[in-house]
């Protein structure tokens, strides 16, 4: 009876009422604050949004109206959202460490008229913009810390706005007609605005109803059968729909508890108190475990090193089959349990993953080598392939059938096919209503039959049955010979390695494969200790000639790998450089999302692309960098350049 009534519900707010009533008692919301978890029922939850709901309409909120949430995971920015949709106004999360002109411009575009925002940060960069976006008349703030001497006007805390909101609702007219607000709420109705990453250009306004987002979410806890007993720790931007749909669509389909940690740098941590069931990271977050795991071993004593590495090897050896449920022999059981206590459970206890249940992994493709480390140990990661238009699920990979270079197939009503051109299409209950304000590029997407172009190229293997992403179609190219350029496929296998943070190819339409590389300041500089290499900036060990080696022997090693690949073999790195800064998504090179702006870093270091095909040996550049408080400045250095040897696909069957 309790799931058809919530299947009844439609809406956000309605489901908050169903799991109110049916798990009241429930936790549905914690946050470590101060060292301590606080914890919120779904009864308490009900009564609190409730409250902002009412506050925020005798601020002017009204249904249409759309509400800016800025900050991290917090449950009062989360609350905003329900609350702002029993109203019928749409909430647009903005990731909270955009500057001020990329907030703007969402601001301004989205016509956004109140915001909820985390702290004195965010409200500065709201204030300094005010100017820009004279329809946002109201800033609400959670942390009331260093804005006392701040001017009131048109600033409010959660707090004042939640007494406002229960001082109406003390009147019983005031609880029904909110009642009656939420009952009017249709599952057609505009639930939310995510603004896309922006790789390409400005962010576009993906327009999601509750509909997307609930059907694709039932759909998701189905797939993985999650219930009301999951717990999930939430630390995933807000204005990033992966966040949105783990975090919160999933949890008021199903009933299980969000987790807000108390700040960025404790998450393991606090992932480790809670024991989460159920998790999702970006491959960047999982190279990072693994880059830090490595890190520390080599500062470990012999002993522990050779432990460590007997049991990792082994686990490569027997890990997935034991976790897939094959049949192994009783003695590698028997030095796996070993391994479980001595190294595996010791490592899972570390990530906080001891209680995982379902892991997945998506955004970028992952190494292989990675992706099979974290379930060789017993880690039942997974990968799935989503996009914002597709309120998050595309594909997903089954238990039984993980592979690490696939995505999955279909998910519960999703239909998949990949066009004459290459280019993966899809089409489900979670398609989105159209970008915000831009018909054109809607109907650029979106076919009048509801089939949406992903921009991604791919294939179905023939033996497994599930999809494989190569790259963005229009970043696939070919080489003057004819050779297929793919500049993801390589940068992804240069970032196997923990030395390198990121990397950025190009190629196509030229006579060869060039990459710049990022090295991973943890790595390196842990590498640079123990080797007696003397540095003082990032710059200075980016530029050191044994750095170099050691990185020209990770691009050779990616060059072989190449070479047995058919019809990539002609697509070897040819020269490469190490970049004298780290990429930053304040500097426009990487998206909120962490992905590379391949076109603007092209034209930001012209000089140095040019250098790579002239035959230089080595440019000089001058980057302008933006420091945190928005100051700016200007990094100069002289970059060497690397050339690497061709190694012909005969040189291997020798070898071989």
């Amino acid at each position: 009876m309790a799931i058809k009534a919530a299947a009844d519900s439609d809406t956000f707010p309605k489901l908050l009422i169903h799991n109110a009533r049916v798990r009241g008692t429930r936790p549905a919301l914690r946050h470590k604050d101060l060292g301590i978890w606080q914890t919120w029922t779904w009864m308490q939850v009900l009564d609190e949004v409730r409250a902002l709901s009412v506050g925020l309409q005798e601020l002017g909120l009204k249904r249409g109206d759309k509400l800016a949430i800025v900050g991290a995971n917090r449950p009062r920015l989360y609350w905003a959202m329900c609350a702002a949709q029993a109203l019928g106004a749409v909430p647009v999360p903005l990731y909270a460490d955009s500057v001020a002109d990329e907030m703007a411009y969402v601001l301004e575009h989205a016509e956004v008229t109140v915001a909820i925002v985390q702290d004195q940060e965010q409200v500065d960069k709201l204030l300094s913009i005010s100017d820009r976006v004279p329809k946002l008349t109201h800033i609400v703030y959670d942390e009331t810390r260093g804005l006392r001497d701040y001017d009131h006007s048109r600033l409010t805390s959660i707090d004042e706005v939640q007494k406002r909101g229960r001082k109406v609702l003390s009147e019983i007219w005031a609880q029904k007609n909110w009642d009656d607000m939420v009952a009017q709420g249709k599952g057609s109705d505009l639930a939310i605005i995510l603004y896309t990453s922006g790789t390409t250009g400005r962010p576009k306004g993906v327009m999601l109803s509750h509909d997307n987002v609930l059907i694709s979410a039932r759909n998701g806890n189905l797939f993985d059968h999650l219930d009301e007993n999951e717990e999930v720790i939430a630390y995933l931007p807000l204005a990033w729909v992966g966040d949105h749909i783990f975090s919160y669509a999933q949890s008021y389909v199903a009933g299980f508890c969000v987790n807000c940690p108390e700040a960025g740098e404790t998450v393991v941590e606090d992932r480790r108190e809670i024991g989460t069931t159920y998790a999702f990271a970006p491959p960047r977050i999982y190279e990072n475990l693994l880059t830090l795991t490595m890190v520390r071993m080599e500062d470990a004593g012999k002993l522990k090193r050779r432990v460590f590495h007997y049991f990792i090897g082994f686990a490569r050896k027997w890990g997935e089959k034991i976790l897939n449920g094959e049949r192994v022999p009783l003695h590698a059981r028997l030095v796996y349990a070993l391994g479980e206590i001595l190294v595996y459970g010791p490592l899972k206890n570390r990530y906080g993953l001891s209680r995982i249940r379902v892991a997945y992994t998506a955004g970028e493709a992952i190494g292989p080598e990675i992706f099979r480390f974290f379930r060789s140990i017993g880690i039942n990661l997974k990968q799935l392939y989503g996009s914002t238009e597709a309120s998050v699920y595309i594909t997903a990979q089954p238990d039984g059938e993980i592979y690490a270079d696939t995505v999955g197939k279909p998910n519960i009503d999703v239909e998949v096919k990949v066009g004459d051109n290459g280019e993966v299409m899809f089409r489900s209950p979670g398609v989105f209503q159209g970008y915000y304000k831009d018909p054109e590029k809607t109907a650029e997407t979106k076919t009048p039959d509801g089939w949406v172009k992903s921009g991604d190229a791919g294939f179905f293997d023939a033996r497994t049955g599930h999809l494989k992403i190569i790259d963005r179609a229009k970043d696939v190219g070919k080489l003057k010979d004819g050779t297929l350029f793919a500049p993801k496929y390589i940068e992804n296998k240069l970032k196997f390695y923990p030395n390198i943070k990121e990397a950025v190819a190009y190629g196509d339409q030229r006579d060869m494969v060039c990459v710049m590389i990022n090295i991973d300041l943890v790595a390196v500089g842990s590498w640079a200790e123990r080797n007696n290499v003397v540095y003082g900036s990032y710059q200075e060990l980016a530029g050191h000639p044994r750095v170099y080696d050691m990185i020209e022997q990770h691009v050779a090693e990616v060059n072989r790998s190449l070479a047995e690949e058919g019809v990539l073999a002609g697509a070897q790195i040819r020269r490469f450089l190490i970049l004298h800064k780290e990429l930053d998504a304040d500097d426009g090179e990487l998206t909120r999302t962490q992905k590379v702006r391949r076109g603007f870093i092209a034209e930001r270091y012209a000089p140095l692309v040019n250098a790579l095909y002239d035959g230089s040996t080595e440019a000089d550049i001058s980057t302008e960098v933006t420091f945190e408080d928005g100051r700016k400045g200007v990094i100069a250095a002289r970059v060497k350049i690397r050339d690497m040897q061709k190694i012909p696909a005969a040189v291997l069957e020798q070898a071989a």
